[in-house]
């Protein structure tokens, strides 16, 4: 059965909002006012705007691939709760290696869930892609998600490397995320195609 995607939009928007309160909400304030406090802090914030910059990600991604849907089902809804879950540990593992100066168990953990994060992510791509005619234009603009398959590579590249030198594991974690920001138009670019030609069509 089909389902309107609206409701679905508006869950993880409000949890997705809530995982960054809870983040923020992490950064303890020092109390003496100087500059020179902030600096035994470096961890916890370098590991915050690393998360935070994930989070806006999934976020933005989320969004463009569900605006290239026209129609959801039940494994859609349970396929999106299930990238909703790893997504709200990101606050938990931010805080552990932040806390923790990136040692060796919190990095690798701090890995392990964004691995985990872009696996739950591809089989919530893959669930709209197969659940109906109507989103052919997500399968069309994915197509083989080369940059999927190179994260996830990475982050696995990343774990191991945090075995032996953690700070190495966050610099792959880092760059996995700077690839993420290069803008990627190719689902707004098939969206506009597609409605142009049914515009047309009609």
């Amino acid at each position: 059965m089909a389902l309107g995607k609206t409701r679905l939009e508006a869950f993880s928007d409000g949890v997705i909002a809530i995982i960054i309160t809870i983040m923020v909400l992490e950064l303890k304030v020092p109390h003496d006012p100087t500059f020179r406090a902030l600096i035994p802090l470096w961890p916890v914030l370098m590991s915050y705007v690393l998360s935070f910059v994930y989070v806006g990600i999934y976020w933005n991604n989320h969004h463009h691939m569900l605006h290239a849907v026209e129609e959801i089902g039940g494994s859609v809804l349970w396929a999106n709760l299930h990238l909703l879950f790893w997504l709200s540990l990101i606050p938990f593992v931010t805080a552990w290696t932040g806390e923790n100066h990136f040692e060796t168990g919190p990095t690798v953990a701090y890995g392990v869930v964004l691995f985990m994060c872009a696996m739950a992510y591809s089989l919530l791509a893959n669930r709209l892609i197969h659940h109906g005619k109507r989103n052919a234009a997500l399968a069309q603009a994915i197509g083989n998600d080369r940059k999927g398959k190179i994260s996830i590579v990475l982050y696995l590249l990343g774990i191991g490397l945090s075995w032996f030198q953690a700070w190495l594991g966050f610099l792959v974690y880092a760059c996995v995320a700077v690839i993420w920001l290069i803008p990627d138009r190719r689902i707004e670019k098939t969206v506009v195609e597609e409605r142009a030609h049914e515009g047309a069509g009609k």
